[in-house]
């Protein structure tokens, strides 16, 4: 009879049917939330708690697309003597890790591709990650940018983990008339959407301009 495996021995690649039911994620979700509150004497407290816990989680998210990266490179042959296997590419310009983040961060986590992805028009340091149902406030009636805080912190985790130090805040915008919804099947409608706003420190900015020379 073989024992049974802990999750330290899975296999890095992800089985196509490995996801958690929306109905677990929003109880677990549900109990972090609630043993926060307990612990803070403000809302501002309660999103720092919430980012925090969601800081670690995008290290390990990054870290781990990096192993899986990596491992579907060695599994995948050449197509010719002449062609190199892919290799794990670490991003080293602003908008290239903002695109990774809103897309294969967005997708390993969520199963989707964030919305959308804008930079600031008045502020150079600052960019907008847009989502239409977050699953972290979809089941929450009031501050439901508080609830997204720990969305925020996994953002966070994942800059700082690649090299680019960044504050990162969680609010909400109304939804704007006519503007597209569809993709969302079985999540309660919403008027309004998340905007995680991510402004790069002073450094990263000069090393992106430097890049570009």
């Amino acid at each position: 009879m073989s024992k049974p495996t802990s999750i330290l021995d899975r296999q890095i690649m992800r089985p196509k049917n490995d996801q958690v039911s929306m109905s677990a994620f929003a109880y677990l979700y549900s109990e972090l939330v609630q043993y926060h509150q307990t612990r803070v004497s403000s809302i501002s407290e309660l999103e720092q708690r919430l980012s925090s816990s969601g800081y670690g989680v995008g290290f390990k998210v990054l870290e781990l697309l990096a192993y899986r990266s990596k491992e579907q490179s060695h599994l995948t042959p050449p197509i010719s003597h002449t062609v190199d296997k892919p290799k794990t590419k670490r991003e080293t310009r602003i908008m290239a890790i903002l695109q990774f983040i809103s897309s294969a961060v967005w997708k390993s986590l969520f199963g989707r591709p964030a919305d959308s992805l804008e930079k600031s028009i008045d502020h150079a340091d600052e960019y907008m990650i847009f989502d239409c149902n977050p699953i972290t406030s979809n089941f929450v009636s009031v501050h439901q940018s508080s609830a997204d805080a720990y969305i925020s912190g996994i953002i966070a985790g994942v800059l700082e983990g690649a090299g680019f130090s960044a504050r990162v805040s969680a609010h909400t915008v109304d939804v704007e008339e006519g503007e597209s919804r569809n993709g969302y099947i079985g999540l309660p409608s919403r008027k309004d959407k998340a905007v995680f706003l991510v402004k790069f420190a002073e450094k990263v900015l000069q090393r992106d301009t430097a890049l570009e020379r």
